[in-house]
């Protein structure tokens, strides 16, 4: 008896760690039976290239979320990023490799500030971010007169290269997402990312600095949301003032469909964030395919989030309980 539930709990491990996969493959055979126009190697090739801007602010967000943090300010830093360099280019000319280079360390000293104020002040993740939304975006707003913000028309051209046939965001966005992945999986730093998200005062007596750990976390955040910002001017060439309003949400959907947890200590790149990121990507494309009500595009994305939440929540539980049965049954029995 305790075999056969010691098979059914490996199935079910198997089935939980691969849920991004299993959801992502559904929803893809699902849209592809309602419009045969959603099998296509361009839609494909449109889906990924459309996801590149979210996917890497979810790679960020996944950073921050290993440490059970919340990050709700990444949509306001990369909007902030392409306002100043685009404020900058007015005055000083640049060459264009400079551009996601200045919006990157725009990111970066935005990040230090939230993870300086949570890790060394102890103030909630929640609060900080929320008032640095608000705050970052705000002075965007005034330094931009609430225009649009408007870069070289040669811009764009960057957004058509290709390199070997792939356009330029998706190579950004799978060089992010190769090396993140490379830095979680196969470094000392990743090991104890993972440590401080699962018991920070055991990792702190462990040795393991903590509080440097969670500000690295929001600064990855903020170079990622600055370098989101100029995959998305390369694609654009202008950003409207509601640019990156809301995405920090569809970022956190992307992290925590694909198996990173809210309450810290779990999740991965790939295949983790990158499916969930199509994932949120092919729904929202799917719903243009199906024709659904423009009005009801909101809610659908609303229902998106709060199922990747609920999905987390019950994982979490299960993950719970077959660790449990599985202490037990390790536990030798007297003769």
């Amino acid at each position: 008896m305790a075999g056969t539930r010691f098979t059914r709990d490996q199935l079910t491990l198997v089935a939980l760690k691969n849920m991004p996969i299993v959801l992502l493959v559904t929803v893809f055979v699902a849209f592809s039976l309602l419009d045969h126009r959603f099998f296509d190697a361009q839609t494909l090739v449109n889906i990924a290239r459309q996801a590149s801007y979210v996917g890497i602010l979810a790679v960020g967000m996944t950073f921050v979320l290993l440490t059970a943090g919340i990050d709700l300010s990444v949509g306001a830093v990369a909007y902030l990023s392409a306002v100043l360099v685009s404020e900058l280019l007015k005055e000083t000319p640049l060459p264009l490799f400079a551009l996601p280079v200045l919006m990157a360390g725009i990111g970066l000293l935005a990040g230090l500030v939230n993870g300086a104020l949570i890790s060394f002040a102890r103030i909630t993740p929640f609060i900080v971010t929320l008032a640095a939304m608000g705050l970052y975006r705000g002075y965007a707003l005034g330094e931009s007169q609430s225009r649009e913000a408007n870069f070289p028309a040669g811009i764009t051209d960057l957004g058509n290269l290709g390199i070997f046939g792939v356009p330029l965001p998706i190579v950004i966005f799978a060089l992010v997402v190769i090396v993140a992945q490379v830095v979680l999986s196969k470094t000392a730093y990743g090991r104890q990312l993972y440590a401080v998200g699962q018991d920070p005062e055991a990792a702190t007596r462990a040795g393991i600095p903590t509080r440097r750990i969670i500000v690295s976390v929001y600064v990855i955040g903020g170079v990622l949301a600055g370098l989101a910002a100029f995959v998305s001017v390369i694609q654009m060439g202008t950003i409207v003032p509601s640019f990156g309003t809301g995405d920090e949400f569809d970022a956190i959907a992307a992290a925590v469909l694909g198996g990173a947890s809210l309450f810290g200590g779990r999740g991965t790149v790939f295949p983790g964030t990158v499916a969930g990121t199509l994932l949120v990507q092919m729904i929202a494309v799917g719903m243009v395919f199906t024709q659904v009500d423009l009005y009801l595009t909101p809610m659908i994305s609303a229902a998106v989030i709060f199922a990747a939440v609920l999905l987390d929540t019950a994982r979490t539980r299960q993950l719970a309980k077959i660790s449990k049965r599985s202490i037990r049954v390790e536990i030798p029995v007297p003769v």
